[in-house]
């Protein structure tokens, strides 16, 4: 590229990330916040305002301010963060005021050299496919042209800017769907890691006042996330899980980097995987809260969904991979909850985004449900729930690769993809493949339900492949499939 070429800005799964410095600057910062704030203005919505935030990653206050005083110069009102705070905050915030956008400074769980931009819609949700095809669109068009900013300071005194602090508003909001008393009273010892990310603080401080007893690591801001990425499963929060292995604690609750993503781990410092959580979450709503309202879950999610949707008549829809897919979905059929394998929930009765601190939360009033039933410690609450929802053994392996050669290997990998199906998944033949909606991968299906996804990232340069199957063995042979697939074995 160029000089004179401006960087071409995509929107992923979940917003625009890139690598603080070489594409992630504040004139590409700069760019993203013009195409808002244009897309605003060409609705009529200025008065509404836009709603800006951001997390605890190297300069995100600083690339938020930029973003801010080009959305002032444009004479739209902004209600900005007054500290770093998670993401669901800002949709949180939208919805609260009405909104006509937001936006967040974050790369969520990506290495802590990336920052990113996300985008959200009115409704909470992230901005979906139609509206973020159009933002890319104002950001192609106005390629080099200088963008317009007006000094925060300026605009504040004169009244456009309205620095926020969500946690009484949030508290009250989660306060009318949980009962937090009993939850604070519950006489639970819980382990909180929210990986230095800008979710530190928030669980201690909901759950104090009560018998139960919150130790919260890693709570510092550290845009170095300790030495690895802040995404809520293990190797990264093994911390965390021996903190529990030491005894004295009954269950452990983990958030990602902008705590939109929750992790869980049981009293033994048994790590629970994201589609278990997604399982657990849906047996809670439809079992102990008695809905029966949709479920929305991504290509990449739990089998045992459809088996728990045909115990409790529950509908399932599936979704590509990315809330921008399953924000609009849970709207469009009023669903009580929506989730991804990256540890992302949005509820029904509360956004139609991630919130890893409302999830951790529902969880752990799962498990007080629970344990009010007799099934308790969380190892034997979890393994009531197998015996209802059936066998699901899961894991995900990141495969990395150098920046500069990554896009001639996604263009190999996806050309060779349909004709490198495995005839089977750990002796199971298979029975289908299916290329994935968004034209960025496979999915290949056994007879016994077990299944193989693999997929290009659109984020970072890594190709994911995941499987779900009845054993720990079957898991490992078709990684190891997977994997020979990819490398091109």
């Amino acid at each position: 590229m160029s000089p004179s070429e401006p960087t071409r800005i995509v929107f992923g799964t979940d917003g625009w990330r890139a690598r603080i410095g070489d594409d992630f600057t504040f004139e590409n910062v700069r760019r993203c916040a013009n195409a808002v704030a244009e897309y605003v203005t060409a609705r009529g919505q200025q008065s509404r305002g836009i709603v800006v935030a951001w997390d605890r990653r190297f300069a995100s206050e600083h690339f938020a301010a930029a973003a801010a005083e080009v959305v002032l110069a444009h004479g739209i009102p902004v209600a900005i963060a007054a500290g770093a705070v998670p993401t669901q905050m800002a949709s949180f915030e939208v919805v609260r005021r009405g909104a006509a956008a937001g936006i967040v400074i974050t790369a969520s769980h990506n290495p802590w050299t990336d920052n990113g931009f996300k985008v959200k819609s009115p409704t909470g949700a992230a901005a979906g496919p139609e509206m973020l095809a159009e933002i890319e669109g104002l950001i192609a068009r106005a390629g080099t042209t200088p963008n317009p900013s007006r000094p925060i300071e300026d605009a504040e005194a004169a009244g456009m800017v309205d620095r926020f602090d969500p946690y009484d508003s949030y508290l009250e909001f989660i306060g009318r769907n949980l009962d937090l008393e009993r939850l604070r009273g519950a006489e639970v010892r819980v382990v909180v890691d929210p990986l230095y990310g800008s979710g530190a603080g928030w669980l201690p401080r909901i759950l104090a006042g009560g018998k139960t007893r919150v130790h919260e690591i890693h709570s510092e801001r550290n845009p170095y996330f300790g030495g690895v990425n802040p995404e809520p499963i293990p190797p990264n929060v093994d911390e965390a899980l021996a903190v529990l292995a030491a005894g004295g604690h009954d269950i452990g609750l983990l958030l990602d980097g902008d705590a939109d993503r929750s992790g869980l781990a049981d009293e033994r410092g048994i790590f629970v995987t994201t589609l278990q959580i997604f399982g657990l979450l849906t047996y809670y709503l439809a079992e102990h809260r008695g809905l029966r309202a949709p479920v929305v879950r991504t290509v990449n999610e739990t089998s045992m969904a459809d088996r728990l949707g045909e115990r409790y008549g529950l509908q399932v829809f599936e979704t590509p991979v990315g809330f921008k897919y399953v924000g609009p979905k849970m709207i469009e059929t009023g669903a009580m909850m929506g989730g991804e394998e990256s540890g992302g929930f949005g509820f029904g009765m509360h956004l139609p985004e991630r919130d890893g601190i409302f999830t951790d939360l529902m969880l752990l009033d799962l498990f007080v449900c629970e344990k009010a039933a007799g099934r308790w410690p969380v190892s034997r609450a979890i393994a009531h729930f197998h015996e209802i929802a059936g066998p699901s053994c899961y894991r995900r392996v990141d495969i990395h690769f150098d920046r500069p050669t990554y896009p001639a290997l996604k263009k190999r990998l996806l050309a060779e993809l349909p004709d490198k199906a495995p005839a089977d998944l750990a002796g199971r033949p298979v029975a289908r493949a299916m290329p994935l909606p968004t034209a960025d991968g496979f999915k290949f299906f056994a007879d016994d339900g077990s299944w193989l996804l693999i997929r290009v990232s659109g984020t970072e340069p890594l190709v994911r492949v995941y499987t779900e199957a009845l054993s720990e063995k079957a898991v490992d042979e078709n990684l190891a499939a997977g994997e020979a697939i990819v490398r091109g074995a």
